[in-house]
């Protein structure tokens, strides 16, 4: 019973947590009020080190939706895990997680937001390699040092603030807006934001972490260590506005979005699909910051984040009952088998996708009107539209694998009953699901968005959707050849599956070369020359010396009578000298 205390006591804690965040944020929108509380710690030439909170509406809806996705997951794993010895560390360290995500989103102060920033990377590592085995090791390391590319300009950050006197960024967004040394800082924010929501070249860390335990993939894809990147950059977000740099950041931002819709279409892991799936929608959230609509991007990541939660419990309870298999070849009439778990698969996916009525299409349908009616070249246009289109296809693609293609695993095999606890924790984000994308668009926007477009526009987003699920059907129907059977086609097949070589870049080429070189200067410098100099040296000189002060000290007469004569012998050389 011990063993499950934790779970419960994590569970209720998290969800009374939830409960208070919601009605402090109902009481500070409707009285407009934001807190900002400040504990100086230490301070020295006139820079002082402080601990500071800020409650606003943002952070408590933000973390109103962690604590309650977070609630749910810790539910789900008291299931999920419970055959595993240590349950205990694992809610834990899924705790410790959480709580690095809270004090990062109420931190206007850039030395807590590196500690919650680094709390997130030096917890996920510990989470990815839950399940010690090589492919977690690699997978952990790989996430481990492109996250410390990030933290690293969060520091080079921290160093270059010292101008001011303070560490608060809130007091100086106006002034960093208008200065044009300042724009440094911009960059500073948009590559550790990038690093963090793997967006291209960043991106072959996120697939990787799917080597944790599927409730932490849960909680990381959603509202955690993903969009830690993009919830920094909303902050930031006044500053983003005029810098230079920013095209060819949402032309990253776009690609990223590309490039994981074609990839999900080739894989067959399933939850390497909804991590690319993930990646996909992060892109989405960071080029339209990029063009400025900080407030839709934060309203497109508290939606995301309640259907892609779910998305990943239903594909754990999945992986469960097929006997640990990810194989999605391997699936299929899995609706007869647990019909409740299938709905809620089926609505997330239909939310990711933007059906109208459901969370994801109050937000993506906004954000691909607001692109229609911005002033942007027709490379970022249609690559906004086509990833649209890619998402209804994999996902068609998916469904069609898990729902209504035949059951391939084994001839024999038995199918068991779904699970009550992990449902129950299911059903709370199928609610949200459902609701929060109506709920949010009236609580965040306080003023409505003008959207003037022709009829042809305003419908495209209802044509590449049907063209999508048009595609989905046919590929994986396999009523035509699978288009992984052209052989015309291999190489790029190859190159598409593969995230256009980037793990391969980041793992043999970009890190392994920096390993490497670090292993020269470790054996060249910290054994070698250091050690000859320093370590065994100093060990040696002091050995020598020692060993002539112990013979000093035998108190030994022959020793002191040939030294009285040695002096005496040189005292008398002088003298005659």
């Amino acid at each position: 019973m011990y063993k499950y205390s934790i779970c419960f006591i994590s569970f209720f804690f998290l969800f009374f947590f939830m409960l208070i965040n919601f009605f402090m944020m109902i009481y500070f929108i409707m009285n407009n009020i934001s807190l900002f509380l400040e504990w100086e710690i230490i301070s020295f030439n006139s820079m002082n080190i402080v601990m500071s909170v800020l409650l606003d509406w943002m952070s408590l809806l933000f973390m109103m939706f962690v604590s309650l996705i977070s609630s749910s997951v810790i539910y789900y794993s008291k299931s999920y895990m419970s055959s595993e010895l240590n349950l205990n560390r694992f809610i834990i360290l899924v705790l410790l997680f959480v709580f690095s995500m809270i004090l990062l989103i109420i931190s206007p102060n850039m030395i807590s937001i590196f500690l919650g920033w680094d709390g997130l990377g030096l917890v996920s590592y510990c989470l990815i390699i839950f399940y010690q085995n090589m492919k977690s090791y690699n997978a952990g390391m790989l996430t481990a040092l492109l996250n410390r590319i990030g933290d690293v300009m969060i520091l080079m950050l921290i160093s270059w603030m010292m101008n001011y006197g303070s560490w608060n960024y809130i007091f100086y967004m106006n002034f960093m807006s208008n200065d044009y040394s300042m724009k440094f800082v911009g960059l500073l924010v948009i590559l550790a934001a990038m690093t963090k929501s793997a967006q291209i070249p960043f991106s072959s860390w996120l697939p990787a972490a799917m080597a944790a335990p599927t409730p932490v993939s849960a909680l990381v894809h959603s509202s955690t260590l993903v969009t830690a990147g993009v919830y920094l950059l909303i902050r930031f977000n006044f500053m983003l506005i005029d810098l230079f740099f920013l095209k060819f950041f949402l032309l990253l931002s776009g690609l990223t979005m590309f490039m994981a819709g074609v990839c999900a279409n080739y894989e067959y892991d399933l939850k390497k699909i909804i991590a690319l799936s993930t990646l996909s929608q992060l892109g989405l959230m960071m080029s339209i910051l990029m063009m400025g609509f900080g407030d839709l991007a934060f309203y497109h990541l508290l939606t995301h984040a309640m259907f892609k939660a779910l998305l990943f419990m239903c594909a754990g309870l999945i992986i469960h009952m097929m006997n640990d298999n990810q194989d999605i070849r391997l699936m299929g009439g899995i609706s007869l088998y647990i019909p409740l778990t299938s709905l809620c698969l089926n609505i997330s996916n239909l939310s990711l996708c933007g059906i109208p009525f459901l969370a994801g299409f109050y937000s993506k349908d906004m954000i691909l009107e607001m692109v229609s009616m911005s002033n942007l070249n027709l490379l970022i246009f249609f690559l906004y539209y086509i990833s649209t289109g890619l998402t209804m296809f994999y996902t068609i693609r998916l469904l069609m694998y898990l729902m209504v293609n035949d059951f391939n695993l084994l001839s024999v095999y038995n199918l068991y009953e779904e699970d009550y606890i992990m449902l129950k924790s299911m059903f709370m984000l199928l609610f949200m699901s459902l609701v929060s994308g109506s709920f949010l668009s009236w609580m965040i926007f306080c003023y409505p968005y003008m959207i003037y477009l022709s009829f042809n526009l305003k419908m495209m987003v209802i044509y590449v959707s049907f063209m999508g699920l048009l595609m989905g059907y046919l590929i994986s129907s396999m009523k035509i050849y699978s288009i992984n059977k052209f052989l015309f086609s291999y190489n790029l097949s190859v190159f598409l599956t593969v995230m256009w070589f980037m793990p391969n870049l980041s793992t043999y080429g970009f890190n392994y070369q920096f390993l490497k070189f670090s292993e020269k200067l470790v054996k060249n410098i910290d054994m070698g020359w250091s050690e000859v100099f320093e370590g065994w040296g100093l060990y040696n000189i002091l050995k020598n010396y020692s060993i002539i002060y112990y013979i000093y000290q035998i108190n030994n007469f022959k020793i002191y009578l040939f030294s009285f004569v040695l002096w005496m012998m040189i005292f008398i050389f002088m003298i005659m000298l």
